[in-house]
């Protein structure tokens, strides 16, 4: 024998089935939905109600109905609140539309200058935006009309008035259609505080008015209001796109262009406002103060971690612009801002702390969050869900906020009452006293100060807001305690200063230094380490965020990764519409820009070799020009196949794998493609390519390009065919190769194209190379030509240049071009592109070099190069005095000895 339902015990189900008996079958049976919400208000209409009564009684069907499929059945939270959510679409679309006709009865039509319809949109904020209203929401709204202007009339002409009192009219009676109480109930409680000024601005409000109201007075916390925000009738606007007006208004306001901590400190205040509203709210009352929705590690708590994780990431990744908390979830793990295991837990505790509040409305129907003290009802909830007693459901509810609010801790730097020590709160929260200027200055060490006290008529410290002034000071304290305690050098904290100030304006980065105390400590590490990283870093500010975590320093770079990601948002983009020219250049930026950064980041710590960076660097440009390549390709116009037969060759740097910061990439465009149409396609794809490789936006540039080294330098075509490259390489013809340019083909690497293609130039590359020569023609060449860069590069007397000075880096490099071209036709093993350090080491194995020569010389190449790397991390020269190095000059001298059988002067 089975027991009574367990949705019986809900008081306001009785109350429902007692009253409504007779009329609770004209809503088709299973889930509620828009079509049978709509069967169910005609049926009810044509009992004789009105539609306001009709409205109020359907929706008292829909909550008993919801009341059996939840509690009785299990339904999935999600089927919950999207029926709620259509609840609320079909009245406020119901309503508008019978406002409208009466209304245009009295005034006529509502007009534009153009003479159409002016439109009246109802934008659902909130849970009802986000299609995730509960059981007994309140729903609110902000009423937006496209035009102002003035109405029609009536058929004689009269009633006219402007569209603001028209549309403030609907308002009013769309709400006592939906929103007053009468003695059918209500359909939803309606709250307009969210529209622009509060309940002292105008119900209805235009387009234009919104968005000089958001430019101009807009708040943070409504960017996280304006989130969730839906046009949600009436639905032939939705429909046919107009409301896309608003959409194009909104959007730029809630995201911005760049990382936004600033938006932190308003969501702590927002969250503090509603603690401590909860709080009064539950003096002298404790049994107020288990709220499953406002108490710590309540359901807000989980909004606002993905809401501010959206605001502040989802001007650079479109994907992250959902409305849902739940759908937003598994869009954080995939852009990498939050572990799996992490929005799977917080997953889980929403959709358990959503269904305890669902059954706590169902009780008695009031728009409340707090567990009820009553041990049955508790003891109901407790058994809808599936447990046993309510200790087990209380236990199950405390792990889940504790999951929570360890989780918003963590984030928001625990909470708007805590305070870091030394720097009056460096997670940003308010502090009773913010620091003044002289206090702080009392902090710093001699440069410090010196440097910190020309800013207090600075004219960029004094524009500062308020605001940002105290975030400045604080941020300062904070790097004068570090200082004095040794966890950061007097040297770090004037470079940071010296970086901060021309981005003063831009005080973002403040807030971001400010929230995240491990990245201001990393910034000063690496500020301390070189001189170079600031100067990238004041190029290209944005990419400090990539300090956030300590992992990457111990990763390396993934080319796959680094492709799969651009083409993922690029495609998030397209699916926004906001895949234009100017957005994906920025895209590209920004993607090489932290790339860079971290390599940067890994090489100052120390992390890799001048080997690892260079090859990371090589492999990084490579997989740019994959990217940019297929984007351009793709945006070409004139392209006349899919897949374009086309190659990239990379020549010095690039082409030996020794790419440093700020190399240029020397490339060679080739193509081989039989249409007649491929010269011209392909020359607008180099074109395009180039400059989309250059031009500098406001995210800076990529790389400066060089093609002299195509055949004919400067004065050939910027692109040829590959018969025609492989004949001027191979001297067939009148028009052929110089041998400075056969040098350059020792390090040539073909790096984007098919394999068949790459398979055809590593046969030209190696009859290039392996060409028999006249050995002793060959040596006067390269000699004359290393004479002719000595005279160029002369350096000061008593300094030796790690480069261009005898002994130096070219020498060896000059060595090994001259031994790869004369001898690799009997000793293939030469061919390989390994590097000259490789190289040098195989040349003396194989007896090309006096034993100990190619190996000393090897290691000094190593050595030559690691200073130079110094050097242009520090933005130094790289000249040292004599007789700095002398070991390593030597060992390169006696190389050049060893191969061209004379002293270098």
């Amino acid at each position: 024998m089975t027991g009574p339902a367990l949705s019986a015990h809900s008081r306001f189900g009785q109350r429902i089935r007692r009253r409504f008996e007779s009329q609770l079958h004209l809503l088709p049976p299973g889930l509620p939905s828009p079509a049978s919400m709509a069967q169910a208000c005609d049926a009810l209409r044509a009992l004789g109600l009105d539609s306001a009564s009709a409205l109020r009684t359907t929706r008292q069907l829909v909550l008993e109905r919801l009341l059996c499929l939840d509690c009785d059945q299990q339904a999935p939270l999600q089927q919950v609140t999207q029926a709620m959510t259509d609840l609320a679409e079909f009245a406020l679309n119901t309503a508008c539309a019978e406002v409208e006709l009466a209304l245009d009865q009295t005034h006529g039509a509502p007009t534009t200058a153009a003479g159409a319809r002016a439109q009246l949109w109802i934008v659902g904020m909130g849970k009802l935006g986000a299609r995730e209203l509960n059981v007994s929401s309140d729903i609110d709204l902000i009423y937006v009309y496209d035009e102002d202007g003035d109405t029609a009339g009536d058929s004689q002409g009269r009633g006219r008035i402007s569209n603001q009192e028209y549309f403030a009219k609907a308002v009013r009676a769309i709400y006592a259609l939906v929103g007053d109480t009468t003695e059918h109930g209500f359909v939803f409680r309606v709250d307009l505080a969210l529209r622009p000024n509060g309940n002292s601005g105008p119900p209805a409000v235009s387009l234009d008015a919104l968005e000089q109201y958001l430019h101009v007075q807009g708040r943070e916390w409504e960017r996280f209001a304006w989130l969730k925000s839906r046009v949600v009738a009436p639905l032939g606007c939705v429909a046919d796109g107009s409301t896309l007006a608003l959409r194009n208004v909104v959007m730029p306001f809630v995201f911005r262009r760049y990382l936004d901590y600033s938006v932190f400190d308003a969501l702590r205040v927002l969250h503090r406002q509603i603690r401590e509203h909860a709080s009064k709210r539950s003096a002298g009352h404790p049994e107020r103060a288990n709220d499953v929705k406002l108490s710590r590690g309540g359901i807000r708590e989980i909004e606002f971690i993905v809401q501010l994780l959206q605001v502040v990431r989802g001007g650079q990744f479109p994907e992250l612009r959902t409305r849902a908390t739940l759908r937003a979830l598994p869009r954080l793990v995939k852009a990498g801002l939050m572990p799996k295991n992490t929005a799977q837990a917080l997953a889980d505790a929403y959709v358990f702390l959503r269904q305890v509040e669902h059954r706590i409305q169902y009780l008695d129907d009031q728009q409340t969050h707090v567990l009820p003290t009553q041990d049955q009802d508790l003891t109901w909830i407790a058994s809808t869900l599936g447990f046993a007693t309510a200790c087990q459901l209380l236990h199950q509810l405390d792990a889940h906020r504790e999951v929570v609010a360890e989780e918003f801790d963590k984030l928001l730097g625990g909470g708007a009452d805590q305070s870091c020590k030394g720097c009056n709160g460096g997670n940003g929260a308010k502090s009773a006293a913010a620091p003044g200027f002289d206090e702080v200055l009392e902090q710093l060490t001699d440069q410090f100060r010196q440097r910190v006290a020309n800013w207090r008529e600075h004219p960029r410290v004094l524009a500062l807001k308020e605001e940002s002034r105290t975030r400045l000071l604080r941020l300062i304290a904070r790097t004068a305690q570090w200082v004095r305690e040794g966890r950061a050098t007097e040297a770090a904290a004037v470079r940071l200063v010296d970086w901060m100030e021309p981005l003063l304006r831009r005080e973002s980065y403040l807030a971001l230094l400010l929230e995240r105390p491990n990245v201001h400590e990393r910034l000063l590490r690496l500020l301390d380490a070189a001189r170079w990283p600031a100067r990238y870093l004041l190029l290209h500010p944005g990419v400090i965020d990539e300090l956030a975590s300590a992992d990457f320093l111990d990763e390396r770079f993934s080319a796959s990764d680094f492709e799969h990601e651009l083409d993922h948002r690029r495609a998030a983009l397209a699916g926004t519409g906001e895949d234009d020219d100017e957005t994906l250049l920025n895209l590209l930026r920004r993607a090489h820009h932290a790339e860079v950064f971290r390599t940067l980041a890994r090489d100052v710590e120390g992390k890799l070799t001048v080997e690892a960076v260079a090859d990371d660097l090589s492999s990084l440009a490579e997989a740019v020009l994959r990217v940019t390549t297929r984007w351009c390709w793709s945006r070409l116009k004139n392209r006349h196949r899919e897949t374009p037969q086309f190659a990239i060759i990379a020549y010095g740097k690039l082409g030996g794998k020794e790419l440093g910061y700020g190399s240029d990439l020397d490339l060679v465009f080739v193509f081989d493609d039989d249409d007649e149409r491929a010269p011209e396609v392909y020359a607008s794809l180099v074109r395009k390519l180039i400059n989309w490789l250059t031009v500098k936006t406001g995210e800076g540039d990529l790389y400066e390009i060089d093609t002299a080294l195509r055949p004919n330098g400067n004065a050939g075509l910027l692109i040829t065919s590959f018969d025609a490259y492989a004949n001027y390489q191979q001297q067939r013809g009148s028009n052929t190769a110089w041998t400075w340019e056969h040098q350059a083909m020792t390090r040539a690497r073909f790096v984007l194209g098919d394999d068949t293609l790459r398979q055809r130039f590593d046969v030209i590359r190696k009859s290039v190379i392996s060409a028999p020569r006249q050995a002793e023609g060959l040596k006067t060449e390269i000699k004359a030509m290393r004479e002719r860069l000595r005279d160029a590069h002369a350096g000061k007397k008593g300094y030796f240049d790690v480069k261009y000075s005898p002994g130096g880096m070219i020498d060896a490099e000059f060595v090994m071009q001259y031994l790869v071209l004369s001898q690799s036709a009997q000793l293939p093993e030469l061919l390989d592109n390994l590097g000259n350090i490789a190289l040098l080491e195989r040349a003396e194995v194989m007896g090309l070099l006096p034993v100990g020569v190619g190996h000393a010389a090897a290691s000094a190449y190593r050595t030559l190069r690691q200073v130079q790397h110094r050097a242009r991390l520090n933005d130094e020269p790289y000249q040292v005095r004599l007789p700095q190095l002398q070991a390593e000059r030597d060992a390169v001298l006696a190389l050049w000895h060893a191969v061209f059988g004379a002293a270098l002067p």
